[in-house]
């Protein structure tokens, strides 16, 4: 799927202030009943550290936070429609866009609503709105995704343990400490109101949903089969990429840069090998960051421009694989 008249006028991350390291989650953990040496958990995920928001902050708040930003100089008035991403909510109901769009003060006809699709949710909600502005529904979009994952870890925290916790246990529940607390936003438009917006130039995604059963979570735990969904996660890659070689062009020479959903140092390292990208290529954020959901792209991104290492006119590839399986991958020309 290609569009000709999409940009993206603003983009915006937000760090969560509390930086927990990994070494800090070990030392809260019987290391010894869990079959674990000091630093294995750093040094298998590559993860440093990765922020929380504080208690009282919800998903909705540190979505705002990244909106107000985005929306700076924007006339609010104008905005159709919003869309929020995230994995974690404020409530079941109402939907956590119903609480940003109250707290940003958007126009009674701007159209709100969540879009959930694990850690693909920010490419999907990007997606729908780059439809709707191509038929010309709506005149700016604005796509906002808060992660707030300290009550999970916590709780999984408490699991480890728990007596009957065992190697096994933690096996499935690593995967539950890589995430991270952040927060994105981005407004999309067309290109006759943004003259210097980013072209959204297209996307291409795959479904593989005979592989929905190896990461499955709720509010206070998930469980994964790290090793399968690594494998299928990376098979699943090449064939979406192929699709993207055909429909965007892409080859591994042609993106001046690969941002990438990132789990771990293992997981965007293995995607990055197995679709012949350099990994100098590939902005990373997960030292520091952690797994932060479907806001992982977008923050990405907007540190390595903000670092200065996308400039104008570079094609970057974002690239995302969620649980279920699905895949997405996306051009954007800076």
């Amino acid at each position: 799927m290609r569009f000709e008249d999409v940009v993206i006028a603003s983009l915006a991350a937000v760090h969560a202030p509390d930086r927990v390291g990994t070494r800090e989650l070990e030392a809260r953990l019987d290391l010894p009943k869990l079959g674990l040496l000091p630093g294995t958990l750093e040094a298998l995920t590559g993860i440093i550290a990765r922020r929380f928001f504080d208690d009282d902050t919800q998903p909705s708040g540190a979505a705002t936070l990244a909106a107000e930003q985005a929306l700076e100089g924007l006339d609010r008035g104008r905005f159709g429609l919003l869309i929020n991403t995230s994995v974690c909510r404020d409530y079941v109901e109402p939907s956590t866009a119903c609480l940003v769009h109250g707290n940003l003060g958007l126009p009674p006809e701007c159209a709100n609503f969540d879009l959930s699709n694990a850690c693909l949710g920010f490419l999907d909600g990007m997606t729908l709105a780059a439809r709707l502005l191509e038929r010309g529904d709506v005149d700016y979009a604005l796509i906002v995704d808060g992660e707030s994952s300290r009550f999970v870890v916590e709780s999984t925290l408490d699991r480890l343990n728990a007596p009957d916790a065992s190697p096994q246990t933690l096996r499935d529940n690593l995967a539950t400490l890589t995430l991270g607390s952040g927060a994105a936003a981005a407004v999309l438009t067309r290109r006759e109101l943004a003259p210097d917006g980013h072209a959204f130039v297209g996307i291409v995604r795959r479904a593989e949903s005979e592989h929905n059963h190896l990461c499955r979570g709720q509010v206070d735990w998930m469980k994964t089969d790290a090793t399968g969904l690594l494998s299928a996660g990376v098979e699943l890659g090449r064939r979406t990429w192929a699709l993207a070689a055909d429909e965007l062009r892409w080859t591994p020479e042609g993106l001046d840069h690969a941002v990438m959903h990132q789990v771990s140092k293992v997981h965007t390292e293995a995607i990055a090998n197995a679709l012949g990208l350099p990994l100098d290529r590939v902005p990373v954020i997960y030292p520091e960051h952690g797994n932060v959901g479907p806001a992982s792209v977008p923050m990405t991104l907007a540190e390595a421009v903000r670092d200065g290492r996308v400039k104008q006119g570079d094609r970057v590839g974002l690239l995302g694989i969620g649980s279920g399986l699905n895949c997405a991958m996306a051009e954007v020309v800076w």
